[in-house]
């Protein structure tokens, strides 16, 4: 079976800055495939090629068996497009905007209001649905913005960092929204920088960093590239950091890990339960006092930094700023870079099959 989504070789350049430098990745139907990277990675970058809102420099993209450069208006009709940021018109109520929406995809003012009841009920904003979206809460809008994005049951679904600034609640609900989708067969391609969103989502996770795929794998292939299991050590008083640190480099296959300011000391090791009992005894034994000890896997984070070898402070090319939020070239926000073009645009682009 073809997967859903599939790119070969995707370039893509602004000006001197290679967005897209040869991405390929491909997402079997019916799952979930995570996209991880620090900020000016190319994740959005890649999602606005395979929405048919970028024209790649070289390459091919293929989306529900549709090739995306050849026949972009047949992709529009088999996606649904949730961008960074709540594209809503804050004028319009709830309700309306839906139905907007749902007229932009060339349905009948009937069905587009029956279909905007019924996902305003799904999403749990029936009793707001005539109030205007500018008196909506965070939540609500980002519930309203992936809302808009079903109003034609997509096959396919492009979700770029949909929890970004949600507080906790909100962002497990919609979660359990996602995992629904994808029980009903939906095909995501999901953007994130929440490890623990990928953890949960991912049916399979793609490392993106420099416009690259550097690594590909289930969470738990990826963890187990970087190594098993680490001891981590709090000890009691500060001056006792550097006894623990000799003692635990007998037992440490790495260089141990010191956070000065919290008496926290990790080391990787390898025996499991059996080491971790070892190691309690030694520093019984050495008079060496702990607040606290603890035997743990590796994370998604441990992965990112590891293969990253930083956190997102890279220029971000996806809305044309550099890491001090100063213009590269772009206009506006939420657009790419020499684009000028934002998230309304775009979820408004892709329902009426208009090129950016």
């Amino acid at each position: 079976m073809a997967p859903a989504i599939q790119a070969e070789n995707l370039v893509k350049t602004f000006g001197d800055v290679r967005a897209l430098d040869g991405v390929s990745l491909d997402v079997p139907e019916g799952t979930v495939l995570g996209l991880l990277g620090p900020n000016g990675a190319g994740k959005t970058t890649t999602v606005r090629v395979l929405t048919t809102l970028l024209r790649p420099d070289s390459g091919r993209a293929v989306v529900a068996g549709v090739d995306v450069l050849k026949h972009p208006n047949q992709v529009r009709s088999l996606i649904g497009l949730s961008g960074q940021y709540a594209a809503v018109d804050e004028y319009l109520t709830g309700f309306e905007n839906l139905q907007m929406v749902g007229e932009l995809y060339q349905m009948t003012a009937r069905a587009a209001k029956a279909r905007a009841l019924e996902l305003l009920e799904w999403f749990n904003l029936t009793e707001a649905k005539d109030r205007t979206a500018k008196t909506y809460s965070g939540g609500m809008r980002r519930r309203l913005d992936l809302a808009a994005a079903l109003v034609v049951r997509p096959p396919v679904m492009f979700l770029d960092e949909p929890t970004t600034g949600l507080d906790p609640r909100n962002r497990l609900a919609l979660w359990e929204v996602i995992e629904t989708l994808v029980e009903q067969g939906t095909t995501l391609l999901l953007t994130t920088q929440y490890l623990e969103e990928a953890d949960r989502l991912a049916h399979d996770i793609a490392v993106v960093d420099h416009g690259r795929v550097i690594a590909r794998g289930t969470a738990d292939q990826l963890k187990a590239q970087i190594g098993g299991e680490r001891i981590e050590v709090v000890v009691h008083r500060a001056d006792l950091v550097a006894d623990a640190v000799a003692t635990l480099s007998g037992y440490a296959l790495g260089e141990p890990a010191v956070e000065r300011n919290t008496r926290r000391i990790t080391v990787p090791v390898s025996g499991g339960a059996r080491v971790l009992a070892d190691v309690i005894r030694d520093l019984d034994a050495r008079s060496i006092e702990i607040d606290d000890i603890g035997l743990r896997r590796p994370t998604l984070d441990d992965v990112f930094l590891t293969l990253t070898g930083h956190v997102a402070e890279a220029a971000d090319e996806e809305n044309g700023t550099d890491a001090t939020g100063r213009g590269r070239g772009g206009r506006g926000t939420g657009g790419t870079a020499g684009d000028e073009s934002g998230p309304d645009q775009d979820k408004q682009a892709v329902a009426a099959g208009t090129e950016l």
